[in-house]
């Protein structure tokens, strides 16, 4: 079972993001993967039928843009196009029967620590909870339930899920795991015009689409996806453009080497610029795995943090098995703060995930388990280990507070602030 993150920093001699495979060898079906590839498992026929019917989606879009397609648009259609992609199709995503397992798939000590930080808002009268991308429902049911018990329920909670395949099975979770307060939750298709309370994203940012760049000889260069002539409708390969916009001038910005090849989060950095106009007051808290600029582009993280999860298997090619898999990228936290201060937003708080889950009490809530069940105790004591371990997801994954009108320090950000780093 593996965690929705890489093993560690991804070092120069290790990193193999955005390696391109352009010649394959070895068949499942239709759908073709790289030889160095060869142990992941064979995806099942209705799968790869929904693959196939998504491969030609993206080849026409090729063509129709000329032969040339940017890597945001492509990791945009392999994820969410309709029906077909990774979030959008049916396959099960998170757990033990999916592809990588989240915090609060994990445990339920992720959402009853989190419960405390959301508890102190809400007795500021920070009624009501939006979630972004709820997943399976495992992290709303936690939090539903234990606000219930802190004695601070929300007035309403909202999931905002763009796929109808998740929305049926977090009203499934929740009906299940927190039967008693899941008539609080409705659902959203797209953002309400304005909001005050508290908005929560747990590994929404790293899944947006990225753009990737590389520099050479001076230059900026766009990566891109083509698509390979001939018979074989599922080989797809790279190719450059320079870049321009937006995007050349955010990669101006970073100063970065000669012969460096990264992400750029210009659609994270949007949604942030979109929850910053419609919040009238609140807080919104963004938990991913992920650095400040300075770790992230990095001299050594010269092959940038592009991953790609499928069956608890983890690697670095986004072009094969084609909504299938999950494509992720970490996290610019630089940029997601500068985009909340561009909207009118302050930063309230930045830390690690371990920190701030000691900072909400993750040690009292295992102190009050009873010692007489040592087998409930082991089992949460080694989720916590994972939870808070460096080398699971203590460090890499952080916690980022921005929010409007919001005069007295969070709870969960009194130790260990890191915002200066920002």
């Amino acid at each position: 079972m593996s965690l929705k993150q890489p093993s560690g920093v991804r070092q120069s001699h290790t990193a193999r993001s955005i390696l391109f495979i352009l010649a394959y060898s070895r068949i499942i079906g239709a759908v073709k993967i790289p030889p160095h590839l060869a142990h992941l498992p064979s995806p099942p026929p209705a799968a790869q039928a929904i693959s196939d019917r998504l491969i030609r989606v993206i080849r026409d879009e090729i063509h129709t843009g000329g032969g040339w397609l940017s890597f945001a648009r492509f990791m945009e259609l392999a994820l969410y196009a309709p029906g077909l992609g990774y979030y959008s199709a049916g396959s099960r995503k998170l757990g033990p029967a999916g592809d990588f397992v989240t915090a609060p798939e994990l445990s339920p000590l992720f959402g009853r620590c989190l419960a405390r930080q959301l508890a102190e808002l809400i007795k500021r009268g920070f009624t009501d909870i939006l979630e972004i991308g709820a997943g399976a429902g495992a992290l709303a049911a936690d939090l539903l339930k234990e606000l219930a018990t802190l004695g601070c329920p929300p007035r309403n909670y909202f999931i905002l899920e763009i796929s109808a395949d998740l929305r049926q099975r977090q009203g499934e979770c929740l009906a299940a795991r927190a039967p008693q307060q899941a008539a609080k939750v409705q659902w959203l298709d797209v953002l309400p015009a304005q909001f005050s309370g508290i908005i929560i994203g747990n590994e929404v940012l790293d899944a947006m689409p990225a753009h990737l760049i590389r520099t050479r000889g001076g230059a900026i260069e766009e990566s891109g996806v083509t698509a390979a002539a001939g018979a074989d409708d599922a080989a797809f390969g790279r190719a450059y453009r320079p870049a321009a916009g937006a995007l050349l001038a955010a990669a101006r910005k970073l100063q970065l080497p000669d012969d460096y090849e990264t992400e750029i989060h210009l659609a994270a950095q949007a949604l942030v610029g979109s929850l910053g106009r419609i919040l009238r007051r609140g807080v919104f808290l963004f938990i991913d795995y992920g650095f400040p600029a300075h770790e992230y582009y990095h001299p050594q993280r010269a092959h940038g943090t592009l991953m790609c999860h499928y069956r608890h298997h983890a690697h670095a090619d986004p072009l094969c098995m084609i909504g299938l898999q999950d494509i992720t990228a970490h996290v610019d936290f630089s940029a997601i703060n500068a985009a909340g201060a561009a909207a009118g937003l302050d930063l309230l708080g930045y830390a690690t995930q371990a920190q701030f889950l000691i900072n909400c009490g993750i040690t009292d809530i295992l102190g009050a388990t009873p010692a007489a069940d040592a087998r409930a105790y082991a089992l949460l004591a080694a989720q916590a280990q994972t939870l808070l371990s460096p080398a699971e997801m203590g460090e890499l994954f952080k916690v980022i507070a921005l929010g409007r009108d919001v005069s007295q320090p969070l709870c969960g950000f009194r130790s260990g602030d890191k915002s200066h780093t920002l």
